[in-house]
This record gives structure tokens, sequence and C-alpha cells, in this order.
């Protein structure tokens, strides 16, 4: 599995350490790629070729995210299934997205900036974890690199793009 990262991102150092732990449970084998500029999409995917990556799986990072039209093309013409971080990545074409429901942080911070303004210290508010989590799957996206999505999956997925 190719991973694609910004390695100057301090977020990206935890969450590879849980990859490699996973990884290492199902016997898979990674290969991070280092994405530093938006030149370095194409090269990290040239890598991921010659690497013989059976898939890829794309961790935070703003060049990513900006240039996700690119990642999501590049993943399709190299044919590799992709996971991303960021649903935009998905509504693009991308193959598929797991993570934190944007829309649910957002409404849970407006509860925050609600009890701030009516008086409550923001110290003494607790912390929380995201609660809501969502799988979306592109089938034209998965059809594109001729990749069948068995039922058992879609049936778990919270949107299916047709």
């Amino acid at each position: 599995v190719a991973v694609l990262g910004t390695s100057t991102l301090p977020a990206n150092a935890p969450m590879i350490r849980e990859i490699e732990l996973a990884a290492k449970a199902l016997k898979l084998q990674l290969q991070y790629l280092d994405v530093l500029e938006s030149k370095d999409i194409q090269i990290a995917f040239r890598s991921a070729s010659k690497g013989r990556a059976d898939a890829v799986l794309a961790l935070q990072s703003a060049i990513l995210v900006s240039q996700r039209t690119d990642v999501v093309d590049i993943a399709a013409k190299s044919r590799l299934p992709a996971m991303y971080y960021d649903s935009r990545f998905v509504e693009a074409g991308g193959l598929m997205f797991y993570g934190v429901n944007i829309f649910d942080l957002d409404r849970r911070a407006a509860v925050y900036v609600d009890k701030i303004l009516k008086g409550r210290t923001p110290a003494d508010l607790p912390v929380e974890q995201p609660m809501k989590f969502e799988f979306i799957v592109n089938l034209p996206a998965a059809k594109k690199i001729g990749l069948t999505i068995p039922p058992n999956v879609l049936v778990r997925a919270d949107k299916v793009i047709r």
C-alpha cells in the first residue's frame, strides 16, 4: 500500500505509526511517499507503480487536497484504488473516503460557541473526540479502474455515489 502524505505535517507522524501497526497485523507492506510540493504528486504515483503498490492511502495534506482533482485523475490513470482522508476527493471522482463527518464537527463547534457566548468559560468545557464517521464509495470511480466493490462493503457505506 502506497501511503501519500506530507512529512512536515506533525499530525501525520502518529497516523503513520497506527497505519504501520495495522499493516503489520494484516501482513501488508507499506511504501511511504512524501509529497512536499505539487510536483511530487506525479513522482509519488510513479514510485507507487514502480513499487508495485496495490492501493493508495492518502493522508492529510494541504498539497494533496489543493490538488485533489489531479490526485484523483492520476490514481485512476494508474488504476490504483485509493482511500482518501477528505470527502472532497470522492466528490472530485476519487474511489473511497472514510473519516470524520466534518458537518458533525461543525455542529459540535457551534454548540461550544453557543455555550461560550452564554458565559461558560472555555477551559471548563470538556474536550470531545469525533463521534460521527462516514464511509463513502464512488461506483463510477471503481468502474473506471476495473474494480468491483463487493455488496457487503456497499451495504456498510453511508453514501454510495452511483
